[in-house]
Protein backbone atom coordinates (compact mmCIF):
# COMPACT_ATOMS: atom_id res chain seq x y z
CA UNK A 1 0.00 0.00 0.00
CA UNK A 2 1.37 3.43 -0.96
CA UNK A 3 2.12 5.70 1.96
CA UNK A 4 0.82 9.19 2.72
CA UNK A 5 4.41 10.40 2.35
CA UNK A 6 4.74 9.01 -1.19
CA UNK A 7 6.24 11.63 -3.51
CA UNK A 8 9.80 11.38 -4.68
CA UNK A 9 9.46 7.65 -3.98
CA UNK A 10 6.45 5.58 -4.96
CA UNK A 11 5.79 4.73 -1.29
CA UNK A 12 5.58 1.02 -2.01
CA UNK A 13 7.95 -0.43 0.58
CA UNK A 14 8.58 -4.12 1.13
CA UNK A 15 6.43 -5.79 3.78
CA UNK A 16 9.45 -6.62 5.93
CA UNK A 17 10.56 -2.97 5.72
CA UNK A 18 7.06 -1.87 6.77
CA UNK A 19 7.16 -4.17 9.77
CA UNK A 20 10.66 -3.01 10.72
CA UNK A 21 9.80 0.66 10.28
CA UNK A 22 6.40 0.63 11.97
CA UNK A 23 5.95 2.03 15.47
CA UNK A 24 2.16 1.97 15.88
CA UNK A 25 2.31 -1.18 17.97
CA UNK A 26 3.90 0.85 20.77
CA UNK A 27 3.25 4.54 19.99
CA UNK A 28 -0.52 3.98 19.76
CA UNK A 29 -0.59 4.46 23.54
CA UNK A 30 -0.03 8.19 22.80
CA UNK A 31 -3.24 8.51 20.77
CA UNK A 32 -4.83 10.88 23.27
CA UNK A 33 -1.81 13.20 23.27
CA UNK A 34 -1.55 13.02 19.48
CA UNK A 35 -5.19 14.00 19.00
CA UNK A 36 -5.09 16.69 21.69
CA UNK A 37 -1.98 18.19 20.08
CA UNK A 38 -3.65 18.11 16.66
CA UNK A 39 -6.73 19.90 18.01
CA UNK A 40 -4.54 22.69 19.39
CA UNK A 41 -2.70 22.86 16.06
CA UNK A 42 -5.97 23.12 14.11
CA UNK A 43 -7.16 25.87 16.44
CA UNK A 44 -3.93 27.78 15.86
CA UNK A 45 -4.15 27.39 12.07
CA UNK A 46 -7.68 28.79 12.16
CA UNK A 47 -6.82 31.63 14.53
CA UNK A 48 -3.91 32.72 12.29
CA UNK A 49 -5.98 32.53 9.10
CA UNK A 50 -3.77 29.82 7.62
CA UNK A 51 -6.98 27.80 7.18
CA UNK A 52 -10.50 29.09 7.63
CA UNK A 53 -12.21 29.06 10.99
CA UNK A 54 -14.81 26.71 9.52
CA UNK A 55 -12.10 24.28 8.43
CA UNK A 56 -10.45 24.48 11.84
CA UNK A 57 -13.77 23.76 13.51
CA UNK A 58 -14.38 20.77 11.23
CA UNK A 59 -10.92 19.41 12.01
CA UNK A 60 -11.41 19.81 15.76
CA UNK A 61 -14.83 18.14 15.64
CA UNK A 62 -13.45 15.33 13.51
CA UNK A 63 -10.54 14.78 15.87
CA UNK A 64 -12.87 14.75 18.86
CA UNK A 65 -14.96 12.11 17.12
CA UNK A 66 -11.89 9.93 16.56
CA UNK A 67 -10.88 10.37 20.21
CA UNK A 68 -14.35 9.43 21.42
CA UNK A 69 -14.46 6.38 19.16
CA UNK A 70 -11.04 5.18 20.32
CA UNK A 71 -11.98 5.68 23.96
CA UNK A 72 -15.23 3.74 23.54
CA UNK A 73 -13.68 0.96 21.48
CA UNK A 74 -15.84 1.76 18.45
CA UNK A 75 -12.68 2.48 16.46
CA UNK A 76 -9.72 0.09 16.47
CA UNK A 77 -6.12 0.91 15.59
CA UNK A 78 -5.06 -0.06 12.09
CA UNK A 79 -1.77 -1.86 12.66
CA UNK A 80 -0.87 -1.51 8.98
CA UNK A 81 -0.39 2.23 9.56
CA UNK A 82 3.17 3.33 10.10
CA UNK A 83 2.55 5.21 13.34
CA UNK A 84 -0.16 6.80 15.45
CA UNK A 85 0.17 10.12 13.60
CA UNK A 86 -0.52 8.56 10.21
CA UNK A 87 -3.38 6.53 11.62
CA UNK A 88 -5.17 9.57 13.02
CA UNK A 89 -4.61 11.61 9.87
CA UNK A 90 -5.77 8.71 7.68
CA UNK A 91 -9.02 8.26 9.63
CA UNK A 92 -9.58 12.02 9.71
CA UNK A 93 -9.16 12.27 5.92
CA UNK A 94 -11.47 9.32 5.39
CA UNK A 95 -14.14 11.08 7.45
CA UNK A 96 -13.64 14.69 6.29
CA UNK A 97 -12.15 14.36 2.81
CA UNK A 98 -9.79 17.12 1.63
CA UNK A 99 -10.29 19.18 4.78
CA UNK A 100 -8.56 16.40 6.72
CA UNK A 101 -5.50 16.81 4.53
CA UNK A 102 -5.06 20.39 5.80
CA UNK A 103 -4.33 19.35 9.39
CA UNK A 104 -0.64 18.74 8.76
CA UNK A 105 -0.03 22.28 7.46
CA UNK A 106 2.92 23.97 9.20
CA UNK A 107 4.12 20.95 11.10
CA UNK A 108 6.07 17.71 10.62
CA UNK A 109 5.93 14.31 12.21
CA UNK A 110 9.26 15.28 13.75
CA UNK A 111 7.84 18.02 15.95
CA UNK A 112 4.55 16.14 16.29
CA UNK A 113 6.13 13.05 17.85
CA UNK A 114 8.30 15.20 20.11
CA UNK A 115 5.15 16.94 21.33
CA UNK A 116 3.25 13.68 21.84
CA UNK A 117 6.07 12.18 23.87
CA UNK A 118 6.42 15.27 26.04
CA UNK A 119 2.69 15.37 26.76
CA UNK A 120 2.55 11.65 27.47
CA UNK A 121 5.55 11.67 29.81
CA UNK A 122 4.24 14.75 31.61
CA UNK A 123 1.02 12.87 32.33
CA UNK A 124 2.85 9.73 33.47
CA UNK A 125 5.20 11.83 35.59
CA UNK A 126 2.16 13.15 37.43
CA UNK A 127 0.79 9.64 37.91
CA UNK A 128 4.09 8.38 39.32
CA UNK A 129 4.50 11.43 41.56
CA UNK A 130 1.08 10.69 43.07
CA UNK A 131 2.17 7.10 43.76
CA UNK A 132 5.43 8.29 45.35
CA UNK A 133 3.34 10.53 47.62
CA UNK A 134 1.19 7.54 48.56
CA UNK A 135 4.30 5.55 49.40
CA UNK A 136 5.79 8.37 51.47
CA UNK A 137 2.52 8.59 53.40
CA UNK A 138 2.53 4.82 54.00
CA UNK A 139 6.15 4.85 55.18
CA UNK A 140 5.53 7.87 57.43
CA UNK A 141 2.42 6.31 59.00
CA UNK A 142 4.39 3.13 59.69
CA UNK A 143 7.24 5.18 61.19
CA UNK A 144 4.77 6.93 63.48
CA UNK A 145 3.43 3.57 64.60
CA UNK A 146 6.93 2.32 65.50
CA UNK A 147 8.63 5.58 66.50
CA UNK A 148 9.79 4.15 69.86
CA UNK A 149 10.47 0.55 68.79
CA UNK A 150 14.15 -0.11 69.49
CA UNK A 151 16.22 -2.02 66.94
CA UNK A 152 19.90 -2.27 66.05
CA UNK A 153 21.20 0.17 63.48
CA UNK A 154 23.86 -1.23 61.18
CA UNK A 155 27.03 -0.24 59.37
CA UNK A 156 28.79 -2.83 57.18
CA UNK A 157 25.75 -5.02 58.05
CA UNK A 158 27.22 -5.24 61.58
CA UNK A 159 25.22 -4.10 64.59
CA UNK A 160 26.40 -0.60 65.33
CA UNK A 161 24.17 1.62 67.50
CA UNK A 162 20.61 1.46 68.84
CA UNK A 163 17.98 3.28 66.81
CA UNK A 164 14.21 3.04 66.44
CA UNK A 165 12.37 1.33 63.63
CA UNK A 166 10.55 4.61 63.02
CA UNK A 167 13.87 6.39 62.55
CA UNK A 168 15.02 3.76 60.06
CA UNK A 169 11.81 4.03 58.05
CA UNK A 170 12.03 7.82 57.95
CA UNK A 171 15.36 7.51 56.12
CA UNK A 172 13.39 6.07 53.20
CA UNK A 173 10.74 8.78 53.50
CA UNK A 174 13.52 11.36 53.02
CA UNK A 175 14.89 9.52 49.97
CA UNK A 176 11.43 9.38 48.43
CA UNK A 177 10.91 13.10 49.07
CA UNK A 178 14.00 13.78 46.97
CA UNK A 179 12.61 11.50 44.27
CA UNK A 180 9.45 13.60 44.31
CA UNK A 181 11.51 16.76 43.90
CA UNK A 182 13.40 15.24 40.96
CA UNK A 183 10.15 14.33 39.21
CA UNK A 184 8.81 17.85 39.72
CA UNK A 185 12.03 19.41 38.43
CA UNK A 186 12.04 17.15 35.38
CA UNK A 187 8.45 18.15 34.66
CA UNK A 188 9.51 21.77 34.17
CA UNK A 189 11.75 20.80 31.25
CA UNK A 190 9.22 18.34 29.84
CA UNK A 191 6.39 20.85 29.49
CA UNK A 192 8.17 22.86 26.78
CA UNK A 193 6.50 22.79 23.36
CA UNK A 194 8.39 21.69 20.23
CA UNK A 195 5.38 22.03 17.94
CA UNK A 196 6.04 24.51 15.15
CA UNK A 197 9.69 23.49 14.83
CA UNK A 198 8.45 21.38 11.91
CA UNK A 199 11.00 19.07 10.31
CA UNK A 200 14.02 21.03 11.56
CA UNK A 201 14.02 24.62 10.25
CA UNK A 202 10.63 26.01 11.25
CA UNK A 203 8.04 27.06 8.67
CA UNK A 204 7.21 29.84 6.22
CA UNK A 205 3.68 30.09 7.63
CA UNK A 206 2.85 32.83 10.12
CA UNK A 207 2.23 30.47 13.05
CA UNK A 208 1.77 31.20 16.75
CA UNK A 209 3.71 28.56 18.64
CA UNK A 210 2.91 30.05 22.03
CA UNK A 211 -0.81 29.80 21.27
CA UNK A 212 -0.45 26.05 20.89
CA UNK A 213 1.77 25.75 23.96
CA UNK A 214 -0.78 27.59 26.09
CA UNK A 215 -3.62 25.42 24.75
CA UNK A 216 -1.71 22.32 25.81
CA UNK A 217 -0.75 23.56 29.28
CA UNK A 218 2.92 23.97 28.39
CA UNK A 219 4.77 26.89 29.94
CA UNK A 220 7.32 27.60 27.20
CA UNK A 221 8.43 26.71 23.66
CA UNK A 222 11.67 25.19 22.39
CA UNK A 223 13.73 28.21 21.34
CA UNK A 224 15.67 26.50 18.54
CA UNK A 225 13.90 24.42 15.91
CA UNK A 226 16.80 22.00 15.40
CA UNK A 227 16.95 21.36 19.12
CA UNK A 228 13.17 21.15 19.35
CA UNK A 229 12.88 18.08 17.10
CA UNK A 230 16.06 16.31 18.20
CA UNK A 231 15.98 16.92 21.97
CA UNK A 232 15.22 13.89 24.14
CA UNK A 233 16.92 15.25 27.27
CA UNK A 234 13.56 15.29 29.01
CA UNK A 235 13.17 11.54 28.46
CA UNK A 236 16.72 10.82 29.61
CA UNK A 237 16.16 13.03 32.65
CA UNK A 238 12.96 11.21 33.56
CA UNK A 239 14.70 7.86 33.11
CA UNK A 240 17.50 9.07 35.37
CA UNK A 241 15.02 10.17 38.05
CA UNK A 242 13.20 6.84 37.76
CA UNK A 243 16.49 4.94 38.03
CA UNK A 244 17.32 6.76 41.28
CA UNK A 245 13.81 6.09 42.55
CA UNK A 246 14.17 2.39 41.72
CA UNK A 247 17.55 2.34 43.47
CA UNK A 248 15.82 3.56 46.62
CA UNK A 249 13.05 1.00 46.27
CA UNK A 250 15.65 -1.70 45.70
CA UNK A 251 17.57 -0.80 48.86
CA UNK A 252 14.31 -0.79 50.81
CA UNK A 253 13.41 -4.15 49.24
CA UNK A 254 16.74 -5.64 50.28
CA UNK A 255 16.14 -4.64 53.89
CA UNK A 256 12.58 -5.96 53.85
CA UNK A 257 13.90 -9.26 52.49
CA UNK A 258 16.51 -9.43 55.25
CA UNK A 259 14.14 -8.30 58.00
CA UNK A 260 11.51 -10.89 57.04
CA UNK A 261 14.02 -13.78 56.98
CA UNK A 262 14.21 -16.23 59.90
CA UNK A 263 17.75 -15.00 60.55
CA UNK A 264 16.36 -11.53 61.43
CA UNK A 265 12.59 -11.93 61.84
CA UNK A 266 12.18 -8.22 62.48
CA UNK A 267 9.05 -7.87 60.34
CA UNK A 268 6.15 -9.93 59.10
CA UNK A 269 4.91 -9.42 55.54
CA UNK A 270 1.24 -9.79 54.75
CA UNK A 271 0.18 -12.98 52.98
CA UNK A 272 -1.19 -10.67 50.28
CA UNK A 273 2.37 -9.66 49.33
CA UNK A 274 4.20 -12.97 49.68
CA UNK A 275 4.12 -16.32 47.90
CA UNK A 276 4.67 -19.94 48.88
CA UNK A 277 6.92 -22.66 47.58
CA UNK A 278 5.79 -25.39 45.19
CA UNK A 279 7.69 -28.00 47.20
CA UNK A 280 8.48 -26.58 50.67
CA UNK A 281 5.25 -26.01 52.61
CA UNK A 282 6.88 -23.89 55.33
CA UNK A 283 8.07 -21.16 52.95
CA UNK A 284 6.74 -17.61 52.84
CA UNK A 285 8.71 -15.82 50.16
CA UNK A 286 9.09 -12.01 49.84
CA UNK A 287 8.63 -12.23 46.05
CA UNK A 288 7.23 -8.72 45.62
CA UNK A 289 10.28 -7.14 47.24
CA UNK A 290 12.57 -9.43 45.24
CA UNK A 291 10.85 -8.49 41.98
CA UNK A 292 11.22 -4.78 42.72
CA UNK A 293 14.90 -5.38 43.41
CA UNK A 294 15.21 -7.30 40.15
CA UNK A 295 13.26 -4.82 38.03
CA UNK A 296 15.63 -2.06 39.12
CA UNK A 297 18.21 -3.44 36.70
CA UNK A 298 15.61 -3.34 33.95
CA UNK A 299 15.00 0.39 34.47
CA UNK A 300 18.76 1.02 34.58
CA UNK A 301 18.96 -0.81 31.25
CA UNK A 302 16.29 1.45 29.75
CA UNK A 303 18.31 4.50 30.77
CA UNK A 304 21.49 3.11 29.26
CA UNK A 305 19.65 2.11 26.08
CA UNK A 306 18.39 5.64 25.46
CA UNK A 307 21.72 7.27 26.32
CA UNK A 308 23.46 4.91 23.92
CA UNK A 309 20.91 5.55 21.16
CA UNK A 310 21.38 9.31 21.40
CA UNK A 311 25.12 9.53 21.95
CA UNK A 312 26.22 9.61 18.30
CA UNK A 313 23.27 11.22 16.52
CA UNK A 314 23.87 14.31 14.37
CA UNK A 315 21.20 17.01 14.24
CA UNK A 316 18.35 16.99 13.61
CA UNK A 317 15.86 14.10 13.61
CA UNK A 318 17.07 10.58 12.81
CA UNK A 319 14.98 7.42 12.68
CA UNK A 320 17.13 6.02 15.50
CA UNK A 321 15.09 8.28 17.77
CA UNK A 322 12.08 6.01 17.30
CA UNK A 323 13.96 3.75 19.74
CA UNK A 324 13.33 6.24 22.55
CA UNK A 325 9.76 5.15 23.14
CA UNK A 326 9.98 1.48 24.02
CA UNK A 327 12.69 2.19 26.58
CA UNK A 328 10.86 5.03 28.31
CA UNK A 329 7.47 3.29 28.08
CA UNK A 330 8.94 0.15 29.64
CA UNK A 331 10.50 2.14 32.48
CA UNK A 332 7.30 4.06 33.18
CA UNK A 333 5.20 0.88 33.21
CA UNK A 334 7.73 -0.89 35.44
CA UNK A 335 8.04 1.92 37.97
CA UNK A 336 4.29 2.45 38.18
CA UNK A 337 3.68 -1.21 38.96
CA UNK A 338 6.54 -1.35 41.48
CA UNK A 339 5.18 1.70 43.31
CA UNK A 340 1.64 0.31 43.44
CA UNK A 341 2.88 -2.97 44.89
CA UNK A 342 5.24 -1.26 47.31
CA UNK A 343 2.55 0.95 48.81
CA UNK A 344 0.42 -2.07 49.71
CA UNK A 345 3.42 -4.05 50.96
CA UNK A 346 4.45 -1.26 53.36
CA UNK A 347 0.91 -0.54 54.52
CA UNK A 348 0.39 -4.19 55.54
CA UNK A 349 3.87 -4.80 57.00
CA UNK A 350 4.04 -5.40 60.76
CA UNK A 351 7.10 -5.19 62.99
CA UNK A 352 8.09 -7.74 65.64
CA UNK A 353 9.41 -5.41 68.38
CA UNK A 354 10.55 -8.15 70.75
CA UNK A 355 12.89 -9.60 68.11
CA UNK A 356 14.26 -6.17 67.29
CA UNK A 357 14.87 -5.43 70.97
CA UNK A 358 16.54 -8.82 71.51
CA UNK A 359 18.90 -8.25 68.56
CA UNK A 360 19.68 -4.75 69.84
CA UNK A 361 20.65 -6.17 73.23
CA UNK A 362 23.15 -8.69 71.86
CA UNK A 363 25.56 -6.65 69.77
CA UNK A 364 27.23 -4.29 72.30
CA UNK A 365 25.62 -1.44 70.38
CA UNK A 366 25.67 0.71 73.53
CA UNK A 367 29.49 0.73 73.58
CA UNK A 368 29.62 4.22 72.07
CA UNK A 369 27.22 5.44 74.77
CA UNK A 370 29.51 3.93 77.37
CA UNK A 371 32.44 5.88 75.93
CA UNK A 372 30.34 9.07 75.73
CA UNK A 373 29.38 8.69 79.40
CA UNK A 374 33.08 8.46 80.40
CA UNK A 375 33.84 11.57 78.32
CA UNK A 376 31.14 13.45 80.26
CA UNK A 377 32.96 12.40 83.46
CA UNK A 378 36.10 14.14 82.17
CA UNK A 379 38.00 11.41 80.32
CA UNK A 380 39.40 12.20 76.83
CA UNK A 381 37.40 10.43 74.11
CA UNK A 382 40.27 8.23 72.84
CA UNK A 383 40.95 7.00 76.38
CA UNK A 384 37.25 6.35 76.90
CA UNK A 385 37.09 4.56 73.54
CA UNK A 386 39.91 2.22 74.60
CA UNK A 387 38.33 1.36 77.94
CA UNK A 388 34.95 0.70 76.31
CA UNK A 389 36.64 -1.63 73.85
CA UNK A 390 38.43 -3.49 76.67
CA UNK A 391 35.13 -3.91 78.52
CA UNK A 392 33.45 -5.28 75.39
CA UNK A 393 36.32 -7.77 74.98
CA UNK A 394 35.86 -8.80 78.63
CA UNK A 395 32.14 -9.35 78.06
CA UNK A 396 32.77 -11.42 74.94
CA UNK A 397 35.26 -13.60 76.84
CA UNK A 398 32.81 -14.15 79.69
CA UNK A 399 29.66 -14.48 77.57
CA UNK A 400 28.06 -11.37 79.04
CA UNK A 401 26.76 -7.99 77.91
CA UNK A 402 27.78 -4.59 79.26
CA UNK A 403 24.65 -4.32 81.38
CA UNK A 404 25.58 -7.56 83.22
CA UNK A 405 29.03 -6.50 84.40
CA UNK A 406 29.12 -5.59 88.11
CA UNK A 407 30.34 -2.13 89.09
CA UNK A 408 33.45 -3.66 90.65
CA UNK A 409 34.55 -4.86 87.20
CA UNK A 410 33.93 -1.44 85.68
CA UNK A 411 36.07 0.14 88.41
CA UNK A 412 38.97 -2.16 87.52
CA UNK A 413 39.26 -0.05 84.38
CA UNK A 414 38.51 3.43 85.78
CA UNK A 415 37.65 4.99 89.13
CA UNK A 416 35.22 7.29 87.30
CA UNK A 417 32.55 4.60 87.08
CA UNK A 418 29.47 4.93 89.30
CA UNK A 419 26.05 3.31 89.37
CA UNK A 420 24.92 6.00 86.91
CA UNK A 421 26.67 4.11 84.11
CA UNK A 422 23.89 1.50 84.00
CA UNK A 423 21.28 4.11 83.21
CA UNK A 424 23.53 5.58 80.52
CA UNK A 425 23.96 2.26 78.69
CA UNK A 426 20.32 1.20 78.92
CA UNK A 427 19.10 0.94 75.31
CA UNK A 428 16.09 3.13 75.98
CA UNK A 429 18.41 5.82 77.33
CA UNK A 430 20.77 5.41 74.38
CA UNK A 431 17.90 6.15 72.01
CA UNK A 432 16.22 8.87 74.08
CA UNK A 433 19.40 10.89 74.58
CA UNK A 434 20.25 11.12 70.87
CA UNK A 435 18.64 14.53 70.73
CA UNK A 436 20.58 16.03 67.82
CA UNK A 437 18.39 17.16 64.95
CA UNK A 438 17.72 14.25 62.60
CA UNK A 439 18.67 11.69 65.24
CA UNK A 440 16.84 8.65 66.54
CA UNK A 441 15.17 10.00 69.70
CA UNK A 442 11.40 9.82 69.66
CA UNK A 443 11.13 13.61 69.65
CA UNK A 444 13.49 13.81 66.67
CA UNK A 445 11.59 11.15 64.75
CA UNK A 446 8.34 13.00 65.47
CA UNK A 447 9.92 16.17 64.06
CA UNK A 448 10.96 14.27 60.93
CA UNK A 449 7.43 12.93 60.52
CA UNK A 450 5.98 16.42 60.88
CA UNK A 451 8.41 17.76 58.31
CA UNK A 452 7.49 15.10 55.75
CA UNK A 453 3.78 15.62 56.30
CA UNK A 454 4.23 19.35 55.75
CA UNK A 455 6.09 18.68 52.50
CA UNK A 456 3.34 16.39 51.28
CA UNK A 457 0.67 18.90 52.21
Amino acid sequence: MAKMWAGVTDGNTAQIADDFNSSIRFDSRMYRQDITGSMAHAAMLGARGIITEAEAGALIDGLQGILDDLDSGKLAFDMTCEDIHMFVEQVLTQRLGDVGKKLHTARSRNDQVALDLRLYLAEKNGDMAALVKDLIAAVTDKAEQYKDTIMPGYTHLQRAQPITFGHHLMAYAMMLLRDLERLADCQKRTLVSPIGCCALAGTTYDTDRRFEADKLGMHDICRNSLDGVSDRDFAVELLSALSILMMHLSRFSEEIILWSSWEFKFVQLSDAYTTGSSIMPQKKNPDMAELVRGKTGRVYGDLMALLTTLKGLPLAYNKDMQEDKEAIFDAVDTVEMCLKVFVGMVETLTAIPENMKKAAGEGFINATDLADWMVKQGLPFRSAYKIAGQLVARCMAEGKVLEDLPLSVYREYSDLFTEDVYHAIDLATCVATRISEGGTSVASVEAQISYVKEQLA
